[in-house]
C-alpha cells in the first residue's frame, strides 16, 4: 500500500437541480462540466454570467476605498504645486507591476515622478527610514508606496516630521495598529467598504490608477495581469475579470521590454495564458529582485529602446537561471537537516542566499507537507528568511503572537518573512510546536478533487471544454480529477536526473498518457495493476498530434504491493525509511545479508518458526533468498498484514538454472566413475567437471545422489565406486527430491511475473 501525499478532498456525490441543468442547457454549458461550477459556488443564472462573460463594467468604483478621495486630491494638489513624488514599491513582480503603473499614471498627469525598489539585502521590505531620509534630502516632497506600507510605522513617521505626507497603497495584511500615514487605500481597510478584499498590490496601484485618471486605463491590464498572476491572489471576482482581460491585452502589447521577456522566456503570444505567465513572465521579475537591486525591472516594463529592452530581458533571463540552481543545491542541503518529529521545519543554514529561502521553504513544505520557515544565519547574529504555510495553519498569525522572538515580522496567512537572533531559534522552535498541539492543528496539505472520471471519459474535446472554467488560479485552480483503480503500463524515468516519471493510465478499453514531474524516484511504485491517481488534464502537441495528458498530482495505492527486486543491481539499493522486515531461510545467507546490508536479518527455518507477534509494527518485508516451502512466505505475509512485498530470492547454488541432470549427465557421470578406482573430488572436481561437459555445482548435487543411493562412497574427500551396487532408481534419493522441490519454487519465485506472484500472495 501506498499513503497519498496529500489529504484528499473529495467532492459531494449528489445531483444536480434539474433547474440548473436547465440553466447549463440554456447557455449551451456541457453537463459534464456542470459539477465543477456547481461545486466552485456558481449555482446561478446570475453568477454564471457574471464569471462566463467578465465586463470591464463589473470592474468596482475605486472611490468605494476609504481615503481615495482624498489621496487623489493630494496626488493632484502635489502635480499642480509641482511636487516631486516618489513611487516606493517592492521588489517582486507584484511591486515590479505596481511601480511601473503608478510611475506611468503620474507621468500622464504631468507629475515630476521617481520611483524607488528596495534591495531587499541593504534596504529590507517595506518602508525604510534610511531610503526616506536620502531621498527627502534629494528634494522629494510626496511619498507614494505600492504593495507596502502598512507595516512603516518609522519611515513614515519620520517623513511627517519632514513635513512630506506618504499615500500607502497595499494589499498585505494590516497591523493592529495602523501606521500614521496621509491616507492607506487598502482594500480590507477596516473603515472602508469595498465589496472584494483580494486585490494584489498592482490591483490597487491600478485602482488608484482608475481614480486618478477617471477612467479604465485599459493599458495597463497587461501589467495587472502579470502582478495578481505572480502574487498568486484569489483569481475570482474583480482579479478574474482584469486578468481575462489583462490575457488578451498582453498577446497585443506594445511595452518592447515585455515583448523581449516573452522571447527568452520562449513563450509565444498567441499560446499565452495564466500558466506560462506564472511559470515563465513572473519567475524571471521575481528572480532579479530576489538576487540583485531590482529597479531595472521597472526600466525594462517602460523602455522604448529595443536595444535596452532586449538586453535587460536577457539579464532576467540569466539571473532567473542563476535563481534556480541556487535552490537546487540550497533545497538539497535544508532537506539533510529536517528534524521530523517537528510540528513544523524551522530550518537554519549558514551563508544560504536569502533571496531564494521562500521559494527552497515551498519546495520542503510541498515534500513533507508541513509548514516550513527556512532562514540563513548571517554574521550579525541574525537569522533571516522565509516562511511558508498550509491552508490549515495561517503562518501570520501563529508568529504575530511570538513576535517578541522577532527583530523584524511580516507577511500574510500562508507566506512571511522574518528575521531573529540565532539564539532565539530553539526557542520559536518549540513554541510553534506548543501552538500546533495546543490548537489540535495537523498541518497537512489538502488536495481537492473535482470530481471523478474513468479514462475513457477523457478526450480532447472535453478537455478543451474546460477553458470555460479559465483563467485558472488561487480560488479558481485547475480542475483535479481522480481515476479510480486504473492500472499503469510503460512506466520510465525521464529528464536528465530521471527525476520525472512518464507513464500511461489503463482501463478496460482506453489509455490516457502521464508526466509527474519530480515523480521519478517514485518509478517503483507505478509497477502496479491498481491505483488511485489523481491530476490535471492537459492535451500535448506534437508533431501535429494532439493528444490528452495527465499531469500528475499525487497517487495512492490500497492493495498489496509487490516489488521486483529480483535483478542484481536492486541488491545494492536496499535501504529503507519505513519500518522493514528482513527475512532470509538460510543461516548462512543470513549471515552474509547482514554483513552486506548492515541490518538485522530475521531467520526462518524449520529451527526457527516465524513469529508474527514479534513484528507487529512492520508492514514491509524483503526476502532474500528462496524457501524450501513456499507456504512459509504466504503465512509471513499474512501474518504481518504486510502491505508492500520485496522479491529479491537470491538462488545460491543456482538450482533452477542448472536443473536436476539429464538422464545421459547421469549415465556419463557413471560411466565415468566405474572407469576409475578413485578420485580425489576435493582438488580434482573442476577438472571433471569439464571432462564431463557438467556445471560443477549440478556434478556436486549428482555425487551427493549416488552416494546416498549407495552407487559411491566418500571418505576424507576421496570419491570411490561400489562393485555390484543395489539398483535404485533416483527419484529415491531425498537429496534429489529436495533438488527437484527447490528448482520449482525457484522457478515460481525468479521466473514469474508480478501479477502472478502478488495473486498468489493475496489469496
Amino acid at each position: 500500500m501506498k499513503q497519498a501525499s496529500f489529504q484528499w478532498q473529495l467532492p459531494l456525490e449528489e445531483g444536480l437541480p434539474e433547474t440548473f441543468i436547465q440553466v447549463l442547457d440554456e447557455k449551451k454549458i456541457p453537463r459534464s462540466l456542470g459539477q465543477l461550477f456547481w461545486n466552485r459556488g456558481l449555482q446561478t443564472a446570475e453568477s454564471l454570467e457574471v464569471f462566463l462573460n467578465p465586463s470591464l463594467e463589473q470592474l468596482h468604483d475605486p472611490f468605494l476605498f476609504f481615503e481615495m478621495e482624498k489621496a487623489v486630491e493630494r496626488i493632484q494638489q502635489a502635480i499642480i504645486n509641482e511636487e516631486r513624488i516618489l513611487v516606493y514599491g517592492d521588489y517582486d513582480a507584484d511591486g515590479i507591476t505596481s511601480t511601473t503603473i503608478m510611475k506611468e499614471t503620474l507621468e500622464n498627469l504631468g507629475a515630476d515622478v521617481a520611483f524607488y525598489l528596495p534591495n531587499r539585502f541593504k534596504d529590507g521590505y517595506g518602508p525604510n527610514q534610511a531610503v526616506y531620509e536620502e531621498k527627502i534630502a534629494e528634494g522629494i516632497q510626496l511619498i507614494v508606496t505600492v504593495d507596502n506600507g502598512v507595516s512603516g510605522h518609522e519611515a513614515i513617521a519620520y517623513a511627517n516630521t519632514q513635513g512630506v505626507d506618504v499615500i500607502v497603497t497595499d494589499h498585505h495584511e494590516l497591523p493592529d495598529v495602523l501606521p500614521d500615514a496621509y491616507a492607506i487605500i487598502h482594500p480590507r481597510h477596516p473603515e472602508g467598504a469595498y465589496p472584494f478584499g483580494e486585490l494584489a498590490g498592482v490591483g490597487v496601484a491600478f485602482k488608484v490608477a482608475c481614480a486618478l485618471l477617471e477612467e479604465i486605463p485599459t493599458e495597463f491590464l497587461d501589467l495587472v495581469t502579470i502582478g495578481t498572476i505572480a502574487d498568486m491572489v484569489s483569481l475570482t471576482d474583480e482579479n478574474r475579470t482584469l486578468v481575462s482581460f489583462g490575457l488578451q491585452s498582453i498577446k497585443q502589447t506594445e511595452r518592447i521590454g515585455l515583448e523581449k521577456l516573452l522571447e527568452v522566456s520562449g513563450v509565444s503570444a498567441d499560446k499565452l495564458d495564466e500558466t506560462s505567465i506564472g511559470f515563465s513572465i513572473g519567475p524571471r521579475l521575481n528572480a532579479i529582485g530576489r538576487l540583485e537591486d531590482p529597479n531595472p525591472a521597472v526600466t525594462l516594463m517602460t523602455t522604448f529602446d529595443d536595444e535596452e529592452a532586449e538586453e535587460l530581458a536577457g539579464r532576467l533571463d540569466r539571473i532567473n537561471t542563476r535563481r534556480k540552481d541556487l535552490v537546487e543545491v540550497i533545497t538539497e542541503e535544508a532537506m539533510a537537516m529536517i528534524h521530523p518529529e517537528d510540528r513544523i521545519h524551522l530550518i537554519a543554514g549558514d551563508n544560504w542566499h536569502e533571496g531564494v529561502l521562500g521559494i527552497v521553504a515551498g519546495k520542503i513544505l510541498r515534500a513533507t507537507g508541513k509548514p516550513t520557515i527556512v532562514l540563513t544565519k548571517k554574521e550579525n547574529g541574525l537569522a533571516k528568511g522565509s516562511g511558508r504555510s498550509v491552508e490549515s495553519v495561517n503562518l501570520y498569525e501563529m508568529l504575530n503572537g511570538m513576535r517578541q522572538l522577532m527583530t523584524s515580522f511580516g507577511g500574510h496567512h500562508a507566506a512571511v518573512g522574518l528575521s531573529l537572533e540565532i539564539e532565539n531559534l530553539s526557542i520559536l522552535q518549540e513554541q510553534m510546536n506548543h501552538y500546533m498541539d495546543d490548537h489540535q492543528l495537523t498541518g497537512g496539505m489538502h488536495l481537492t478533487i473535482d470530481s471523478k472520471l474513468a479514462v475513457e471519459d477523457v478526450s480532447v474535446a472535453f478537455i478543451e471544454s474546460l477553458k470555460l472554467l479559465a483563467p485558472f488560479g488561487m480560488d479558481n485552480p485547475l480542475p483535479n480529477f481522480l481515476f479510480e483503480k486504473v492500472a499503469v503500463s510503460n512506466s520510465r524515468t525521464i529528464g536528465a536526473n530521471n527525476q520525472h516519471l512518464k507513464f500511461t493510465l489503463t482501463d478496460t478499453v482506453s489509455q490516457l498518457d502521464g508526466v509527474g514531474f519530480g515523480f521519478g524516484a517514485q518509478a517503483q511504485e507505478f509497477h502496479s495493476d491498481e491505483l488511485n491517481v489523481v491530476g490535471q488534464l492537459s492535451i500535448n502537441e506534437w508533431n501535429g498530434k494532439r493528444i490528452p495528458q495527465l499531469m500528475l498530482e499525487d497517487y495512492q495505492i490500497n492493495t498489496l504491493q509487490v516489488f521486483d527486486y529480483r535483478a542484481k543491481k536492486y541488491q545494492q539499493a536496499l535501504h529503507f525509511t519505513e519500518p522493514t522486515l528482513f527475512v532470509s531461510f538460510s543461516d548462512k545467507a543470513a549471515q552474509q545479508w547482514e554483513a552486506k546490508l548492515n541490518q538485522k536479518v530475521t531467520i526462518v527455518s524449520d529451527n526457527a518458526p516465524f513469529d508474527g507477534d514479534a513484528h507487529t509494527a512492520i508492514e514491509q518485508v524483503v526476502f532474500l533468498d528462496c524457501p524450501l516451502e513456499l507456504a512459509i512466505m504466504k503465512e509471513i505475509v499474512q501474518s504481518l498484514q504486510a502491505s508492500r512485498v520485496y522479491i529479491l530470492c537470491q538462488a545460491e547454488d543456482d538450482a533452477y538454472l542448472d536443473g536436476i541432470g539429464s538422464r545421459e549427465q547421469y549415465a556419463k557421470l557413471f560411466k565415468f566413475i566405474a572407469s576409475q578406482d578413485k578420485v580425489d573430488v576435493r582438488y580434482k572436481l573442476s577438472i571433471v567437471a569439464d571432462y564431463l561437459k557438467i556445471p560443477q555445482k549440478l556434478l556436486i548435487f549428482m555425487i551427493q545422489v549416488f552416494s546416498e543411493l549407495g552407487f559411491v562412497t566418500i571418505t576424507d574427500g576421496v570419491m570411490r565406486k561400489v562393485d555390484n551396487p543395489v539398483n535404485h532408481p533416483l527419484t529415491e534419493s531425498r537429496v534429489y527430491q529436495e533438488r527437484a522441490k527447490k528448482i520449482k519454487i525457484e522457478e515460481f519465485l525468479l521466473l514469474s511475473d508480478l501479477a502472478t506472484l502478488k495473486d498468489w500472495l493475496s489469496v
